[in-house]
């Protein structure tokens, strides 16, 4: 990739040692089947935790948790401070305008043009159609799509859905990006170009974001990789390095078997982590 396009940042608000997403013993069931089990973890503000786990391991459940759609059975969820496991719906609807989310299946509209799927929630928030617009244009040319704006969903293959879901997610400036297996169903290619895009959204905006992926492959490139806003393109970190705003949290049968650091994972004696990095 190399454009050096960045879109406009939201001005930063100071460091806070208050988590972002903060989860304390929380459980849910569906029916009679435990799918998470005392999960607690937090993410900090700038983080990049990538979750990681067997299908059916709790983390497209996690995700929805974060979202506030859905509740768990027993336990707390902080998001941005606030406890969303007693709050309203309509405040819910308040605090997902703070959060972007990427869905595996992209979630477009066919019958919305791209502009107009970019701009769903700008049109909700009564944004002018002229400042929409060129929203729309900076986002669209972030992830480097600006040539389809006119086109609509089916006319695209599922990679450029895939990046204006990104678009989408990134041009209200969320707080919080929640990628559900972005990835997801795309060769390796194409899986590298979301990969580079959510490595950008990272190091030029610094957003907190949570990444489900199946792939371990993109787990690493997130953690080894930086984007040079010099070049305009994602490269290894020099001398073999790992971002350190990258962290890993990995879930099997409903719990957490480690949360930690790139390098604490890498080096992990766990027998069950090792089989399944392997």
């Amino acid at each position: 990739m190399a454009t050096t396009v960045n879109l406009p940042q939201r001005e930063q608000t100071p460091d806070s040692a208050e988590p972002i997403v903060a989860f304390e013993n929380v459980s849910i069931t569906f029916d009679v089947n435990p799918v998470l089990k005392d999960i607690s973890f937090t993410v900090h503000r700038g983080e990049t935790r990538i979750i990681l786990g067997p299908a059916g391991s709790g983390k497209s459940v996690l995700m929805k948790l974060v979202d506030g759609l859905i509740r768990p059975d027993t336990g707390t969820i902080h998001v941005f401070g606030e406890d969303i496991t007693r709050m309203r719906e309509t405040d819910l609807f308040k605090l997902r305008g703070r959060i972007g989310m990427v869905f595996q299946e992209s979630a477009l509209f066919d019958s919305l043009s791209v502009e107009d799927n970019v701009a769903f929630r700008l049109h909700e928030e009564h944004v002018p159609e002229e400042e929409a617009h060129q929203r729309v244009v900076e986002a669209l040319r972030f992830v480097e799509l600006e040539q389809t704006i006119a086109k609509f969903p089916p006319e695209l293959s599922g990679g450029m859905r895939r990046r204006v879901s990104i678009a989408r997610a990134i041009i209200s400036e969320p707080d919080l990006i929640l990628y559900d297996s972005p990835t997801g169903g795309l060769d390796p290619i194409t899986s590298t170009t979301i990969i580079d895009l959510v490595i950008k959204q990272r190091d030029v905006t610094h957003t907190t974001s949570l990444v489900i992926t199946h792939r371990l492959q993109d787990a690493f490139l997130l953690a080894r990789n930086r984007f040079d806003p010099e070049t305009g393109k994602v490269e290894p970190i020099a001398n073999g390095g790992i971002d350190d705003s990258t962290k890993f949290l990995v879930l099997n049968e409903g719990h957490i078997v480690f949360d930690g650091t790139t390098e604490e994972l890498v080096h992990s004696t766990d027998p069950w982590l090792k089989e399944y990095l392997s």
